[in-house]
């Protein structure tokens, strides 16, 4: 999937061969674009939007899938709009709230290791907070590693290296073939991967600030503080693209760059393929709306 200036494309490859994709015009949202532009704020507005946009492209990917596996199926024209858009609104609303409760997850059990298996021994607070930052780090690794061992998860894993490869390719002035994208590194620096390892970061310097009294007292706290967690790690990583051609700075974002060597696959040239297709058609859009000069505002996106 790739997010342009007017519209997010997401492009499947069927099991007949065929190309298909998805497309959603952006929008005018004149309040929400306001409220986008705030600092701190414009970071839960992201990631909501991003949580929400990629269930419905996912959603899309799956149905075409099923269509393959049932190639009878039909879809009922008779089908209303609203029940359409209701399926739409449960996809996206599932999507947040899986972002939601994993986050929360994230963030209680690591807390509750800590507090656990660490409160008796150390008292430092800053030195506790290391130590479930470590505990983070390492369930995080773990868990990415174990799921990219499964192929369905690879074959995802592999795309998202297709689409910084692309992405990699336009940026460098070269024409978008398979042999020119292939020859670029699957890592980017503005990829939404790195705004999980900043999280932890983030968030030990961030509870460094605040005393607890237990281990339930402890993850109530950081519950309280998860919305400033992401607020501020969605600032960081805003500060560690800017600063990725400025020399030694550009060191801020490699932690980031070292979890996409889970996060992404080498991709295959049938991958790189379609990688190419939906981002040569987010462009096309983008420019027909220009075109039309529709007074749409930017946005802007953390994820590929």
């Amino acid at each position: 999937m790739f997010q342009g200036q007017y519209s997010l494309v997401t492009a499947v490859r069927r099991k007949n061969g065929a190309i298909e994709t998805f497309e959603v015009q952006k929008k005018e949202q004149p309040l929400l674009s306001k409220v986008k532009k705030i600092p701190f704020v414009r970071g839960l507005i992201g990631l909501i939007e991003a949580s929400a946009s990629g269930a419905k492209h996912l959603q899309f990917a799956t149905e075409q899938y099923d269509l393959d596996e049932n190639p009878e199926q039909v879809h009922d024209t008779k089908e209303t709009f609203s029940s359409k858009l209701s399926m739409w609104l449960g996809v996206a609303v599932v999507g947040i709230l899986s972002f939601i409760v994993g986050k929360v997850i994230f963030t209680l059990v690591p807390a509750m290791l800590a507090s656990f298996l660490f409160d008796g021994l150390v008292t430092n607070l800053i030195l506790q907070n290391l130590i479930e930052g470590a505990i983070k780090t390492i369930l995080l690794f773990s868990y990415l590693w174990i799921i990219s061992q499964t192929p369905i998860i690879k074959r995802v894993f592999q795309y998202h290296g297709a689409e910084h490869k692309v992405i990699t390719a336009y940026e460098h002035g070269e024409e978008l073939t398979v042999e020119n994208v292939q020859k670029h590194s699957r890592l980017h620096y503005r990829c939404g991967s790195s705004f999980m390892i900043l999280t932890i970061l983030v968030g030990v310097i961030v509870y460094s600030f605040f005393q607890y009294d237990d281990m339930w007292d402890r993850m109530i706290i950081r519950l309280e503080l998860l919305p400033l967690v992401i607020m501020l790690s969605y600032e960081a990583l805003r500060f560690t693209n800017a600063l990725r051609n400025v020399p030694v700075l550009k060191y801020l974002g490699y932690p980031g760059l070292w979890l996409q060597l889970l996060t992404t696959k080498e991709p295959n040239d049938e991958q790189v393929e379609v990688a190419i297709t939906s981002f040569k058609r987010m462009l096309d859009l983008d420019s027909e709306v220009k075109a039309k000069q529709v007074p749409l505002n930017h946005a802007s996106s953390i994820e590929m």
